[in-house]
């Protein structure tokens, strides 16, 4: 795997990142470290963490990930400086009170002390990527469809938050800065007040991405292409829901795979990828895998891998063995006639993911 340049910044990573945030509930330290031994040495090189994980978020695992990622580096000498380490500090607590106090706001001051608890947990000097995990002011995500102006409150601005950021940036905490969850109009405007006010640009967003949400196609990829700025695709599987292993049980019930997340946590089938539509969607696209001699893991990361748009995909696995199948999917070459098909069945079926 050749690496890639992440927007304007000079970190180089895979086109595969390792994501973590089963790290600490659904993967106990001693997997998880055998997982990051494995991830290395099938040569990725990029890491992607978070303050709030592991996921399903609780209080008891907040900063668990972190935990686990920083007693391996403590553990592995050198492997530190292997890795492009990413991770990101949470946007208002949306019901999670532990969480700054259950804070409606991210504020300037609030992204300085996350950064701070985020290095001593991951036990490093400086963190390569630092990303706002979702956006303070109001938008619709994590499966809301539509802007409602109504609903908008008083935050922190932008410019207040990206000051922040250059000032990690400039204290060497920091090497460069990213968003997630984040729509054309934030990642236009993080760019532009930047520029304005000669402030760190960002160089990532990290977004959902996969073959039941392609949101990120309907105008967010004309703006990230001109304004140089990365895409990192989070949920390349939709939670599993394209692998294939919900596609006889469905996703709950006494026949559904009770170890996997969407059947084992009710809060995870209340969101976006429990949505009927969207196993109806996978059971689709598992259905055109296997039709051209592929397994559905291997049609829905070959087809993040091979998109213009993704700079890198971020791969989140339970066990060594599935990071070896998603590693292995790369390089795995969808046909013309193939992607034709695929697109036909967005066509009809849109994005239930959203």
């Amino acid at each position: 795997m050749n690496k890639v340049q992440l927007g304007s910044s000079d970190l180089r990573v895979t086109p595969i990142c390792l994501g973590t945030m089963t790290f600490g509930e659904q993967v106990d330290e001693a997997t998880a470290h055998a997982i990051l031994d494995r991830s290395l040495e099938r040569g990725v090189n990029f890491l992607d963490a978070a303050e709030m994980y592991s996921v399903p978020a609780r209080a008891e695992t907040f900063g668990a990930t972190e935990a686990i990622i920083g007693n391996w580096f403590a553990n592995r000498p050198g492997a530190r400086d292997k890795m492009v380490l990413a991770t990101k500090v949470a946007g208002p607590a949306r019901g999670m009170d532990w969480i700054r106090q259950g804070s409606p706001d991210l504020t300037a001051q609030d992204i300085v002390q996350a950064c701070n608890d985020s290095l001593k947990r991951l036990r490093t000097d400086v963190i390569d990527l630092y990303q706002i995990h979702w956006p303070a002011r109001n938008v619709p995500a994590f499966g809301m469809v539509y802007f409602d102006p109504a609903k908008d409150r008083p935050v922190s601005s932008i410019h207040q938050q990206l000051e922040a950021l250059t000032g990690l940036v400039k204290a060497g905490k920091v090497r460069a800065i990213g968003l997630s969850n984040e729509t054309p109009y934030g990642v236009h405007e993080f760019v532009r007040l930047a520029d304005q006010h000669g402030l760190a640009k960002v160089a990532t967003v990290q977004n959902p991405f996969c073959l039941v949400n392609r949101t990120v196609e309907n105008g967010l990829d004309e703006t990230m292409h001109r304004l140089g700025v990365s895409l990192l695709a989070y949920s390349p599987l939709g939670f599993g829901l394209l692998t294939g292993k919900y596609d006889c049980s469905g996703t709950s019930g006494a026949d559904a795979p009770e170890a996997a997340r969407i059947a084992k946590y009710e809060s995870v089938r209340k969101q976006r990828w429990g949505r009927p539509e969207a196993l109806a969607a996978a059971r689709r696209y598992n259905a055109l895998a296997r039709e051209h001699g592929l397994s559905p893991t291997q049609l829905a990361l070959a087809f993040c891998y091979a998109k213009w748009q993704v700079a890198s995909t971020i791969i989140g696995v339970t066990s060594v063995a599935q990071l070896d199948e998603n590693i292995d999917a790369w390089g795995t070459e969808l046909s013309p006639e193939l992607l034709a098909a695929i697109d036909a069945i967005r066509w009809e079926l849109r994005d239930p993911a959203q």
